[in-house]
């Protein structure tokens, strides 16, 4: 499925692919097309690289697929799950694996046509190149054995799954996420290693679909998340069926029979763990390496990360990055978001300053795990004086309408000002539920401020109200709409 685009193919290049530019873009992908489309906005010459399929990350190989995936395999769990409701029988969908897998597929294709190579054309004064792996040089871009010559460069090659160092990995045929999401057959068990955001999502996912897996992770699940939303999730995950080993060291792999083997150390002692497959989801490495950015002082930190300023610009004068390969927080919209600070500032449109003091994030399990701004231990640490709010979703009467509590909602706010500071939800909703924290960490609101704001009756994001309200009183003696 090979979907490259070569530059005669689709774009115009204003007279020749040669000679000199604006600005170069290294990458196209999400950060790469985002800074490219805003110089060509602003009339520049943009020559944007590419190397591989076009699209980058998340169209490819990243939140696209993993999160059809993650829908289909809602969707047989919605019948298996539907006798929660009095007067209605539970229902077992038949799963063809390999169909599901050849509809991402598909999916994957329509959207890298209509969002990227599509694009393309639409934007004259941009030439995409492919013509092999680029290296930054003095004064432009080496690619294809010719120069390509600009005052202006950003890298943006976004990362690809890090393999942490155990005895015996290599021989395993360890698959990370995309080998899982392309697998043609489904395999009997799985072992999942990593209990981030992808690891939890493909753990589910995978489990509904008719893996039986175990879930392992060296400390516990999202451990950036908050404990209340941790324990919420992992308390799900486990009543689905999901074996979930935490608080381990990997001590090393082996082909075993019919599979492999997982040694792992618990409390001094070793034990085996088994399955057909491993699946590795412990975090993403950057593309950063032979791109010739010590040669040039472009300084990574220990994971290869481009650092950057909160412009954008690295370490290098005329060099900025965006996206994965950077420092900054590995997130699409963030590569997209980081990409446009980052070209304004280098070509003197507006100037911008990288800000995720209000950004949004979102685990896709079920419940949804979602969060914005500052938990409880980060606020501490900043020098704040926190006081805390905690309700779980029996509170919240459309969960208990949609006969599903499961979940919790915690709010964190200045006791001195009462200024919200952050708060974590896990819901069936909570991806959506967010966004409305996230807008009122934007504009300074209080707790108070919330919870006096008028919510719709029996929508999961009356629950913010709900939890705002527990700074000062108990929500359970409250009537329906009160408040």
């Amino acid at each position: 499925m090979d979907q490259t685009v070569k530059a005669h193919d689709c774009c115009s290049t204003n007279g020749t692919n040669s000679g000199s530019y604006d600005l170069i873009v290294v990458g196209a992908g999400s950060a790469g097309f985002s800074a490219s489309i805003t110089a060509a906005e602003a009339g520049k010459r943009v020559a944007l690289v590419g190397h591989g399929t076009i699209g980058g990350t998340c169209v490819n190989v990243g939140c696209v697929p993993s999160k059809a995936m993650i829908r289909a395999a809602e969707a047989v769990h919605g019948g298996a799950s539907a006798a929660r409701f009095p007067g209605i029988s539970p229902c077992a969908h038949a799963v063809d694996w390999g169909g599901v897998v050849k509809g991402t597929a598909d999916l994957v294709e329509e959207m890298r046509q209509k969002k990227y190579i599509d694009l393309l054309p639409a934007y004259e004064n941009v030439t995409y190149i492919e013509e092999g792996p680029a290296r930054l040089v003095e004064g432009g871009v080496a690619v294809g054995g010719r120069v390509i010559s600009a005052s202006r460069v950003l890298i943006a090659t976004g990362s690809r799954p890090h393999i942490p160092v155990i005895d015996g990995i290599e021989a395993v045929e360890a698959l990370d996420s995309w080998g899982l999401l392309t697998l043609p057959d489904r395999p009997e068990s799985i072992l999942v290693l990593g209990g981030g955001y992808i690891g939890c999502e493909l753990a589910q996912m995978a489990s509904r679909l008719g893996v039986k897996v175990t879930l392992v992770t060296r400390s516990r699940l999202l451990p950036g998340a908050e404990p209340e939303v941790t324990e919420a999730l992992t308390e799900a995950l486990k009543v689905e069926g999901i074996t979930v080993e935490t608080g381990l060291a990997y001590v090393s792999v082996a082909k075993a029979a019919g599979g492999v083997s997982l040694t792992v150390e618990r409390g001094g002692k070793t034990e085996d763990l088994t399955a057909e497959r491993l699946v590795v989801t412990t975090g993403r490495i950057a593309n950063s390496e032979n791109l010739g950015l010590e040669e040039l002082g472009i300084e990574t930190d220990a994971r290869g990360s481009v650092m950057v300023g909160p412009d954008m610009a690295t370490t290098r004068a005329g060099v900025w990055a965006a996206g994965d390969v950077s420092d900054r927080d590995q997130f699409v919209y963030m590569a997209a978001y980081g990409a446009k600070v980052a070209i304004n500032n280098a070509l003197g449109l507006e100037q911008m300053r990288y800000d995720n003091a209000a950004m949004p994030w979102v685990v896709f399990t079920d419940p949804q795990v979602a969060g914005v701004g500052l938990s409880e231990a980060e606020a501490k640490t900043a020098g704040y004086d926190v006081k805390t709010s905690v309700i779980t979703l029996d509170n919240v009467p459309r969960a208990a309408a949609a006969r599903d509590t499961r979940g919790v909602i915690k709010l964190v706010a200045d006791v001195k000002t009462d200024r919200l500071l952050g708060g974590q939800i896990a819901a069936p909703e909570g991806s959506d539920t967010i966004q409305t924290l996230a807008m009122a960490l934007k504009f300074g609101m209080t707790s108070k401020a919330l919870g006096e704001t008028i919510f719709p009756y029996l929508t999961t994001v009356e629950g913010l109200k709900l939890a705002a309200q527990t700074f000062d009183k108990d929500v359970a003696k409250l009537s329906c709409c009160a408040g």
